[in-house]
């Protein structure tokens, strides 16, 4: 990998005129990258040290809009600044933009210059402290699906999303002809990616027409999300200077399969995995298996950070690989928490609910602050779900709303405790606005449906 950038060898290839802007990023709560483009003399000289933004940049929607209702900021306090600090650690360059490099900050008070607690970088690095103090670190990897599509961006705005026609034709699952044909994007995402510092294991056609999935070698959590968040934002503009588009909505079409991002999970302690038991039939550690079953009891707590829109929820159907119950399995791809590499030293548990809509480090920080609570409870995990889960009448359901969701992850006292009131209410907020924006619109479905025959 031939990134990330020390400070010193930013300012060198400043100098030298072969870096002339720097992307200044925070993570907004959708999981978007935003910020401002430097002049990079500017930003080695001063910026590097700090920036400012409007505090209306963690309390807005997908639109942009402005809801009322977040005690963080409003019109009536009259949406003020926040702090931005460079994680120099974060600098890279960004090979598929000229002569540009970013950095990701971490989001403060613009007065007392303290962390925002509902900054989603501030969420995860939370939890983290957290298991630190426990003597662990976790190690988190992300799958990431996304479709492709022959239109532009522009194209398929103009034409109001409709016949948008995927990339190919026909289910591509690990199918390398039909991969090859989209090598130009592919190929150019898992080099380019590389190139900036982060650990592409590799891509490959998915279980759908246009759908691909990239995969990210593990690392450690924050790492994991940061990695996510520029990898999501690199596809659409990779897609985009070659006249594609690519969606991580989670249901694009009814009849098509969803895309997911499935976490995979473990704790360590140094070099060692303290998920891994040699004793153990499957490997399993005592730890691990309170872990989980904290994990997957309080997994309805926080689906709304896995599933955050309305769209979200149209994903888990029976068949499509998407879970609809919150149970584990080994290595069975039906339950919404699948057990991986059972018997060995990567033995790790996959949650399969998520989907590549959500803000990594919001679900990362969920997982993390539920098996966190299934340690300190000592909880007993469940026998294994057998066979096909989804006709399982008896294992709990993933909740399947956006409004379901909202409700629990209000209600969710341990999430409270684990993120503090203010944080969960944030978070609660953003969700109801996703409910209310929906349900002010008549769908096409609903004219189609009932003009004439109603």
């Amino acid at each position: 990998m031939a990134g990330p950038l020390d400070f010193n060898t930013l300012k060198a290839r400043v100098a030298d005129g072969s870096i002339d802007t720097v992307l200044v990023c925070l993570v907004d709560m959708q999981g978007r990258l935003m910020g401002k483009r430097f002049h990079a003399q500017n930003f080695v000289d001063v910026a590097y040290a700090e920036t400012h933004c409007c505090n209306y940049l963690l309390a807005t929607d997908l639109e942009m809009a402005q809801p009322d209702g977040y005690a963080s900021t409003s019109w009536r306090q009259g949406y003020g600044d926040y702090m931005m600090r460079p994680d120099l650690t974060t600098l890279r360059p960004v090979p598929w933009l000229e002569g540009t490099a970013m950095v990701l900050c971490d989001v403060l008070d613009h007065h007392g210059h303290a962390p925002v607690p509902h900054s989603p970088r501030a969420i995860l690095k939370a939890q983290i402290d957290r298991l630190a103090a426990m003597g662990f670190t976790a190690k988190m990897a992300t799958e990431l699906e996304f479709t492709l599509f022959t239109q532009s961006y522009d194209e398929a705005r103009k034409a109001g999303f409709r016949g948008l026609e995927p990339i190919s034709g026909y289910n591509e699952d690990y199918h390398i002809l039909q991969t090859t044909k989209e090598e130009g994007i592919m190929r150019a995402l898992r080099n380019h990616l590389f190139a900036a510092g982060l650990p592409i294991e590799n891509t490959k056609g998915e279980a759908e027409t246009g759908q691909e999935e990239l995969n990210i070698r593990y690392s450690d959590a924050l790492d994991c999300a940061d990695y996510h968040t520029i990898a999501k934002n690199a596809v659409k503009e990779i897609a985009w200077a070659q006249g594609r588009s690519a969606t991580f909505l989670s249901k694009w079409h009814h009849t098509k399969v969803g895309n997911s991002t499935h976490i995979h999970l473990s704790l360590w302690q140094q070099d060692r995995p303290v998920f891994h038991d040699p004793a153990d039939p499957l490997g399993m550690s005592d730890l691990m298996r309170r872990f989980c079953a904290g994990m997957i009891a309080y997994a309805p707590d926080y689906t709304a950070l896995l599933a955050p829109y309305v769209n979200s929820y149209k994903r888990f159907a029976k068949g499509t690989f998407a879970p609809t119950k919150a149970v584990w399995s080994v290595d069975n791809r039906t339950a919404g928490f699948r057990l991986c590499g059972e018997g060995g030293k990567g033995v790790r548990m996959e949650c399969r609910i998520g989907g590549s809509d959500l803000n990594p480090y919001l679900a990362q920080a969920a997982l993390l602050a539920a098996g966190i609570k299934g340690i300190e409870d000592e909880m007993e995990l469940p026998p294994p779900a057998i066979g096909d889960v989804y006709g399982d009448a008896a294992a709990p359901e993933i909740p399947r709303s956006l409004r379901t969701a909202t409700e629990t992850l209000r209600g969710s006292e341990m999430l409270k405790a684990a993120f503090g009131d203010e944080v969960v209410a944030h978070c609660v907020r953003a969700a109801e606005w996703e409910q209310i924006a929906f349900d002010k619109v008549v769908t096409d479905w609903e004219i189609a449906r009932g003009f004439e025959r109603a």
